[in-house]
């Protein structure tokens, strides 16, 4: 798809990611890029779609938007996140088909893997399982879409891909210790015990249960090339390739801060899927993508950017 000359759509577009998208098809020149606001357009409202589509007429939609959170939110509003996910998606790719858009992309999440996944987590995997239960009905909400755009390329003849994120992080992240991810929220624990002169900070779970953290500019570039390079329903993975356990995370953290503390470990509270890895064998195939920031590299430039943006 000729990305440059494309009407596209940015679901999500004010979003952590959907920022750092649309910085980047800015930067490569693309002059017709629409994100319009959820105060403009709720996207789980099926005739606001239908006129977001009436508005733009987009030839490209990438779907980032989603109510997102920790495990905990998670947990606390499972059919929220279910109910509100899945609707946003089913009436986004109907209006997509009905308007004639040319690709559709759909950003897919790694809790959708089932709960007994082996290491690496591979595409052929997908379908073998129920998602773990901290996550599960976020997880189901965006894999049903994935069933979607199968369906619709088999009697429609409709380009949809999806692609499976792993763990984000990097500058813009939520830092909201209520609502943010583990990356987040670990650096504003650190930075605040640090500041406050504290000798411990609270880690929730334990220290052998693994990730795979990929930082958001990366998978910018993977969700670009994927316009450019893939045209399958076949998901594919875009992760880091490097498992990374709780405890070299947290000590990496502190390191950067130079918090000279200790770290308690707080193993009541849920930790989701002990370990989690990414295959990303076939990324590397159709997108000619490999990561090109280390963990090191993007901490501390979440850091810095962190440090640069506390409130006042």
């Amino acid at each position: 798809m000729e990305i440059l000359k494309s009407r596209i759509l940015i679901t999500g577009g004010k979003g952590f990611l959907g920022s750092h998208l649309l910085d980047k098809l800015r930067e490569i020149g693309c002059k017709q890029v629409f994100s319009p606001s959820s105060q403009q357009y709720d996207l789980t409202k099926p005739n606001e779609i239908s006129a977001l589509f009436e508005s733009y007429s987009p030839e490209l939609v990438i779907h980032l938007a989603g109510i997102i959170g920790g495990i905990q939110a998670n947990k606390s509003y499972p059919g929220e996140f279910f109910y509100k996910n899945a609707l946003m998606g089913l009436e986004l790719i109907e209006n997509s088909r009905r308007f004639g858009v040319e690709k559709f992309v759909q950003i897919g999440t790694a809790c959708s893997y089932p709960k007994k996944t082996e290491i690496p987590f591979r595409e052929d995997d997908f379908w073998n399982g129920f998602p773990i239960e901290d996550t599960a009905y976020y997880g189901m909400a965006k894999k049903m879409l994935l069933v979607q755009l199968d369906a619709y390329r088999r009697q429609y003849g409709f380009n949809g891909v999806y692609l499976i994120l792993t763990n984000l992080y990097g500058p813009r992240d939520n830092f909201d210790l209520s609502s943010g991810h583990v990356i987040p929220s670990l650096i504003r624990k650190f930075h605040e015990a640090k500041s406050k002169s504290k000798s411990t900070v609270e880690v929730w779970g334990r220290p052998e249960v693994s990730r795979d953290f990929l930082f958001v500019g990366d998978a910018v570039e993977a969700i670009v090339k994927s316009v450019k390079m893939y045209d399958s329903t076949e998901p594919l993975n875009i992760g880091s390739g490097v498992e990374v356990t709780m405890e070299q995370l947290t000590s990496a953290i502190s390191d950067i801060l130079e918090y000279d503390g200790a770290v308690e470990w707080n193993n009541s509270r849920p930790i989701g899927q002990p370990r989690r890895l990414l295959e990303t064998q076939k990324a590397e195939e159709h997108l000619k993508f490999s990561p090109s920031v280390t963990l090191e590299e993007g901490l501390r430039s979440t850091v810095n950017w962190y440090l640069r943006n506390l409130p006042e």
